[in-house]
C-alpha cells in the first residue's frame, strides 16, 4: 500500500508543479514518468536478486529507501533535482512488486494464498488512492512540502510495522539458475507471439488509464470547473472500484470465460473516459469510477492470462507483464503530454479511447485467425 502511494502521490501536484516552479506540462510529467522508468529497472534488478538472496531483505530495504526522498525533496527548489530523487525513489519502489507476490507464494498457507494475493493487488489501488488523496489535500490545506513530510512520516509507521511483524522466509529456496539462463527465458518469453500480444495489452490499458488521471487534474482545474487542489484530490476516490474489479473480474471470468470480461473490461474503460467529456461534474465522477472498474478488470485477467500463456518461467513472464504495465504508465504521463497544449481534454480522450478499441480488435482478430488455423 506504501510503496503504491509514494508512486502515484505526485500524480494530483502536475498542475501545482506546472505553476510553482514555471515549467511545462511535459516537464511536470517527468516526475511520474521518471519514477516508473526506475521502477522498471528495478523489477528486472531486483527480481533476480531475490531469487537468490530472499525476499524479506527487498521488502524491508524498499520501504525505507522510498521513505529517504520524501525528506528531501521539500528542502530544494529545484525540480531537477526533485526529478532526480523520484529516479531513485522508484527504483527503491520496485523492491516490493519484485518480491512480495514470490513470499506470499512460499510463505502463505496453499489454502489462504488466492485471498492474500487478492489483498495485496487490491492495496495497491488503495495505496494509489491513499498516495493521491494525502498530497492533494494536505498540499492544498497545509504546504506540498508539509504533504512529502506526511508521507514519509506514514512510511515510516508502515516500515516499523513491516520489521516487527513480517515472519521470516522459511520456505524461501535459493534459485540456481545462472543469470544467463533467466536472461534466456526473457528471450523466450519475447519470442512467444501470444505473450506478446498480453504485453502490448498491459501496455495500451496502463497508458490509457494513467492518461486520464495525469491530465483529469489540468482539466479541472481550468472553466468551467475551476476546481481546487483539494477538491481536485477526491476524484481519486473513484479508484475503489479498482479495489473490488479484480476479485469480481476473477469470479466472472470463471463462469462466462476470460476473453468475454476482458473485453468487457475494456469497453468499460473506455465508456467511462467518454464521459469524462461531459460538463457535468457528477458525470464526469460517473465516468471516472466506470473507467477504474473497467481498467482493473481487464488489468487483472490479462495479468492471470499471462501466467497460464507461460509454458516455462511462469514468474519471468509476470515480471515482464509487469515491466510492460509500467510502460504504460510511463507513456500515459509524459507521451501524450504534447497533445494537451495542442488539443487540451478532447485529444487525450480521443488516443486514450482510441488505443484500446483498436488494440481489442486486433486482439479478437488475431485470436479468430488462430482458431480457424
Amino acid at each position: 500500500m506504501f510503496v503504491f502511494a509514494a508512486m502515484y502521490s505526485v500524480q494530483p501536484l502536475l498542475p501545482f508543479f506546472t505553476e510553482h516552479f514555471q515549467i511545462s506540462v511535459s516537464y511536470a510529467s517527468l516526475s511520474m514518468s521518471v519514477t516508473t522508468v526506475s521502477v522498471i529497472i528495478g523489477l528486472i534488478v531486483l527480481g533476480f536478486l531475490s531469487d537468490r538472496h530472499g525476499r524479506l531483505l527487498f521488502i524491508r530495504l524498499s520501504v525505507i529507501l522510498t521513505i529517504i526522498p520524501f525528506l528531501f525533496m521539500p528542502l530544494t527548489d529545484s525540480f531537477y533535482f526533485i526529478i532526480f530523487l523520484r529516479f531513485i525513489q522508484g527504483f527503491a519502489i520496485a523492491g516490493v512488486p519484485a518480491a512480495a507476490l514470490a513470499y506470499i507464494s512460499e510463505e502463505v498457507n496453499h489454502q489462504s494464498m488466492g485471498l492474500a494475493t487478492a489483498l495485496y493487488i487490491s492495496c495497491n489501488a488503495l495505496g494509489g488512492t491513499i498516495g493521491r488523496l494525502m498530497m492533494g489535500y494536505i498540499t492544498e490545506q497545509f504546504s506540498w512540502e508539509t504533504a512529502f513530510f506526511s508521507l514519509a512520516l506514514f512510511g515510516f509507521i508502515i516500515f516499523i510495522i513491516v520489521w516487527l511483524t513480517l515472519p521470516k522466509s522459511r520456505n524461501f529456496s535459493k534459485s540456481n539458475r545462472t543469470i544467463h539462463n533467466d536472461l534466456y527465458g526473457f528471450w523466450l518469453h519475447l519470442k512467444n507471439p501470444n505473450l506478446i500480444i498480453l504485453f502490448g495489452l498491459g501496455i495500451i490499458l496502463q497508458l490509457s488509464f494513467t492518461g486520464m488521471w495525469s491530465f483529469i487534474p489540468y482539466y479541472l482545474t481550468e472553466p468551467p470547473f475551476l476546481l481546487s487542489l483539494k477538491t481536485i484530490s477526491f476524484i481519486f476516490l473513484a479508484y475503489g472500484l479498482g479495489i473490488i474489479g479484480s476479485p469480481i473480474a476473477n469470479s466472472l471470468a470463471g463462469k462466462v470465460g476470460i476473453n468475454v470480461i476482458q473485453t468487457f473490461g475494456v469497453l468499460l474503460l473506455v465508456s467511462g473516459i467518454l464521459l469524462t467529456l461531459s460538463t457535468s461534474l457528477f458525470i464526469i465522477i460517473v465516468g471516472l469510477c466506470i473507467a477504474c472498474l473497467g481498467f482493473f478488470t481487464a488489468h487483472a485477467l490479462t495479468s492471470a492470462t499471462v501466467s497460464q500463456t507461460a509454458s516455462h518461467q511462469k514468474g519471468s513472464a509476470s515480471s515482464l507483464y509487469l515491466v510492460s504495465y509500467y510502460v504504460g504508465v510511463a507513456s500515459g504521463s509524459t507521451l501524450l503530454s504534447p497533445i494537451w497544449p495542442l488539443f487540451k481534454w478532447q485529444g487525450i480522450v480521443f488516443i486514450t479511447v482510441f488505443l484500446p478499441i483498436v488494440y481489442i480488435i486486433f486482439l479478437h482478430y488475431t485470436l479468430r485467425k488462430k482458431g480457424r488455423n
